[in-house]
Parts: C-alpha cells; structure tokens; sequence
C-alpha cells in the first residue's frame, strides 16, 4: 500500500487526527480495490447512498492530500464499500496499533475499536440505554421462545395418546409458560425505567403486545422488530 500506517515507533509521532485519517484512507483503498472497484466507481456509490464524494476528493484522502474527513463522509464510504465505520476508523488486522486519543500511547487497534463501540467498560464512561436495550432484546427473545414452546407442550397435551405424556405435556407447559411471564415481568418493569430515564422503549412483536401498561402505549416506540 502507497499509504503508511504508522505501525511502527518513530521519533517523528504523526499527530493523532493524521493517524486516524491515515486508517481511514488505508482501509478504503484497500477494501476499493478488493472489490475491484476504480475511485469512480466508489464515488458513483457515495452519490447513489445519496451523499456525493468525488472522484477527485476520494483520491485526495487516500493519498494522505485532504486535510479534513468528515464524520458524514466517514459514514457514506463504509456504506457504499460494504462495512462499517468503525472498521475503516480501526482497521483491525490491518493497523496494529493506534491512537485512541490525542497524547496517548499506542494501543492494540482491537481494544481501541472494543471501547470505541461499548463492547468493553470503560470507568465512569456512561453507555446511556444500550446495556437497557440489549437486555430488552434477550428479555424479549427469551418469552417469545417461552411462549412458543407453551404452545407446542399445550398442543402435546391435547393431542397425548396416554395420560403419562398428558402429565409431561402439561408440566413443560406450565414452566415455559411460568418463565414467559417471569420475562414478561421484568421487561414491563425495564420498559417503564427506560421511559422514566427520559428514552423510548423498541417497539414489541404482537406477541408480547400486553406488556405495556394502557397509559404507556402512546410513549411506546411504533416500529416493528425485524
């Protein structure tokens, strides 16, 4: 690659924001040309995403010519080149190590993209609703699926040949459906803290329609889980 990506220890540190840039450039010429892909033709798919980049002004970054990088531009080049913005920002496998923020000291490019993202703590760093919405998802997964297997103990127990499999049909279905309403509970109570911290709670599938209480319907996000 045409482009250096600091990997090394040097007298002369480049600056942190032209270390950044430097990733970003770095990881776009390369995934550009493993796509098989002209700067034309990534600039024709930044204008398509509806965000033009010229042709021009593409070439510019990557040969290190541009001064600045927007976050928009940041954004538009990982949609149009199929990854995420977090992989062009921290390259990992690509760049060994990087700058997180301006004056520190090099870091693994792994950790530095685990704590861009939240996936590891950081003290007293605030992750604001995430945690309160991954838990949501496992909470909603976890009835839905309990909910499920109710049905199918309940359709065994109706369709059971001898009174032992009646008996075993309805244990299972009275657990799945006592762990349904266990979750149900706790994400009726998550929901209500999410609001009370000022959020909107995802939307739920029809399934789990009845959580909300009836005056927090109208706060509850209308968006359908995919």
């Amino acid at each position: 690659m045409t482009q250096p990506r600091f990997d090394d220890e040097e007298d002369d540190v480049p600056e942190w924001a032209d270390r950044i840039k430097v990733n970003v450039a770095g990881e776009v010429r390369r995934r550009r040309k493993e796509m098989g892909w002209s700067a034309q033709d990534l600039a024709d798919e930044c204008e398509r995403l509806g965000h033009p980049i010229p042709r021009n002004v593409i070439a510019n970054m990557e040969s290190g010519r541009r001064a600045n990088l927007p976050l928009v531009d940041v954004m538009v080049l990982a949609a149009a080149l199929k990854t995420y913005p977090v992989c062009l920002i921290f390259p990992v496998g690509y760049v060994n190590t990087t700058q997180e923020l301006p004056f520190q000291n090099l870091v693994p490019t792994r950790d530095a993209l685990r704590r861009f993202t939240g996936e590891e703590d950081v003290w007293l760093h605030d992750a604001g609703l995430i945690p309160d919405f991954d838990h949501h998802d496992r909470l909603v997964r976890t009835a839905t699926a309990c909910l499920e297997e109710a049905d199918k103990a309940a359709f065994a127990a109706r369709t059971a040949t001898n009174r032992a499999q009646q008996e075993e049909a309805e244990r299972r279905r009275t657990e799945y459906g006592d762990r349904a309403i266990s979750a149900k509970y706790e994400l009726r109570h998550l929901r209500i803290e999410i609001r009370e911290a000022g959020g909107a709670p995802p939307g739920l599938p029809p399934e789990l329609g009845d959580i909300d209480l009836p005056e927090a319907e109208h706060n509850t996000t209308t968006e359908e889980r995919p």
